[in-house]
């Protein structure tokens, strides 16, 4: 009898102690809390800018002074859930862009702002050359990521290189955007290209300043995908 009654108070206690531990269960530890802050912060959209050495920051003391730098405080400052990866390589054409983008669509991508074109344009690229690398780059991130926003920064060429090719070039921006139904920034450098307080000596590539400018320029299109 005494068995019995041993086995029976054994058994309560198994129940009570189980019920205890599932409860315990419920209570969310503070390891359980970071690790949901962790996946929380690693939810964050990646907007990629991938461009040349007008992206990349070319010839700034400072990388954080970049107009892509500056759309990352912008979005910063406004609580959006948004991350900035700057995929700006110095002297990059639309061929090396082409060459370079399947490595770095291996990172997930929600906005794509594809700026190239500019190095074509100097050297005097063939126009139907430069319209059809730009096309298989968004074609590319098209087929890795369908549900990727996409932005073109168009740009434009100086008198320098004639007429009828400045209006070709142009207008490879415009009836690429339209083509594939994109946003499209007219041009990247309005109010920066040409003028020399807003440019390095080169002339090239904006100072601290002309960043500053085309970081606007870039948020007047960006703002509304996001």
């Amino acid at each position: 009898m005494n068995n019995l009654f041993s086995i029976a108070r054994l058994f309560i206690l198994i129940i009570v102690l189980a019920a205890c531990d599932g409860n315990k269960k419920t209570e969310p530890t503070e390891s359980d809390k970071s690790s949901k802050e962790a996946t929380v912060k690693k939810g964050k959209k990646t907007i990629l800018f991938f461009g040349n050495s007008l992206t990349a920051g070319y010839g700034l003391d400072d990388p954080s002074k970049s107009f892509a730098s500056l759309t990352q405080k912008r979005i910063d400052s406004l609580g959006l859930d948004y991350k900035v990866v700057n995929g700006g390589v110095s002297g990059e054409t639309t061929a090396g862009g082409n060459s370079r983008v399947d490595w770095i669509l291996k990172q997930p991508v929600d906005v794509f702002i594809l700026e190239l074109g500019g190095n074509d344009g100097l050297r005097g690229i063939p126009v139907s050359e430069t319209k059809k690398n730009l096309q298989a780059i968004l074609d590319k991130v098209k087929a890795k990521y369908p549900d990727a926003k996409l932005v073109l920064a168009g740009m434009q060429m100086p008198p320098s290189m004639g007429k009828k090719y400045t209006m070709e070039f142009r207008n490879v921006y415009t009836d690429i955007a339209a083509a594939n139904k994109l946003t499209l920034i007219p041009f990247l450098l309005q109010g920066v290209g040409g003028e020399a307080k807003l440019n390095q000596q080169d002339g090239i590539h904006p100072s601290v300043e002309g960043h500053k400018i085309v970081a606007e320029t870039v948020w007047k299109s960006l703002k509304d995908i996001l």
